[in-house]
């Protein structure tokens, strides 16, 4: 039997390559295989009774017309799906925009100054995670009510005059939804590469002339580069589909998302148009998701 040599020791060829092989058959199983799915839905045909999708398995005999139609429906002004695109990119880089402004201090505070109380922020970072993002969101819909505690607290400050309608299509409170949703997968990421900073890097620079700013600005911002493209990237893909926080704190056709107009076109029987806006969202998002790996094998290759 061929085998392969590791620091000395022999170990059959098919050894370490069958350490993959769970990640292999997840990937296959609730990736590849579910995609495959959604491509022979959106390329296959409808029942013309009952209305319902008939996938069609054989790249030979798909059927892009409806695929066409809502790549169209992209390009023509005014048009939903069209808007709904516009609407969440605008969404999306707006609540990332925050994410990072928001984030990057609290990630920086809890690597480089928090001292002993690290454990007990990350604790507190994380704690929301221990309840559903659903739960959480109704919990918001509580608070952003007219007579809830957000509108009682600007009233008693001065901020506001009278009670705003937070929960009546506003896009603030859609994005402000969002930035809550998702900030703690921006602190994460720049948490740890934060952390991971070499403090005599920091203290080489002092001893160079640098000032604070110029220290954080030239040795601390370029090393935690690779940890925001990171944090965008984890924050933009959910973000893109991302339908139940529009439904929760706005349910308004004024801000609904490109995820909303996927929920709304699988619960009705525009199943096909639904399917291609998945593909067209993948497609898009393979934008963000190609820069990432780019920067990973970047830093990995400076590394060696």
């Amino acid at each position: 039997m061929a085998r392969a040599d590791d620091s000395g020791v022999w170990y059959p060829r098919w050894f370490w390559p069958a350490f993959a092989a769970p990640a292999v058959i997840w990937v296959s199983a609730f990736f590849v295989v579910p995609f495959y799915v959604i491509v022979s839905v959106a390329f296959g045909g409808l029942d013309p009774i009952f209305l319902s999708p008939l996938p069609e398995y054989n790249p030979v005999q798909w059927d892009t017309a409806a695929f066409s139609d809502v790549v169209g429906q992209l390009f023509t002004a005014g048009s939903v799906t069209q808007t709904a695109f516009i609407r969440t990119f605008v969404y999306v880089a707006a609540a990332t925009v925050l994410c990072l402004l928001i984030g990057y201090p609290v990630a920086y505070f809890i690597a480089r100054h928090a001292g002993r109380f690290k454990a007990w922020f990350l604790v507190a970072l994380l704690a929301p995670f221990w309840i559903s993002y659903m739960m959480r969101m109704l919990a918001w819909t509580n608070l952003l009510q007219n007579d809830g505690y957000v509108n009682r607290i600007l009233e008693a400050l001065g901020v506001l005059s009278e009670p705003r309608a937070w929960l009546e299509g506003k896009p603030s409170t859609v994005i402000l939804g969002l930035v809550y949703g998702y900030i703690p997968y921006m602190i994460l990421p720049l948490y740890a590469a934060l952390d991971r900073i070499d403090s005599s890097a920091l203290e080489a620079a002092r001893d160079l002339g640098a000032g604070q700013t110029s220290t954080f600005l030239r040795v601390t911002v370029p090393q935690s580069i690779p940890a925001i493209v990171a944090g965008v990237v984890i924050v933009t893909l959910p973000m893109s589909g991302d339908y139940y926080t529009q439904d929760l704190l706005s349910a308004s056709r004024n801000t609904a998302m490109l995820g909303n107009v996927i929920d709304g076109s699988i619960q009705s029987s525009l199943v096909q148009t639904g399917a291609s806006l998945v593909l067209i969202l993948l497609v898009v998002l393979l934008v963000p998701m190609l820069s990432y790996l780019r920067s990973t094998s970047r830093a990995s290759a400076a590394s060696l």
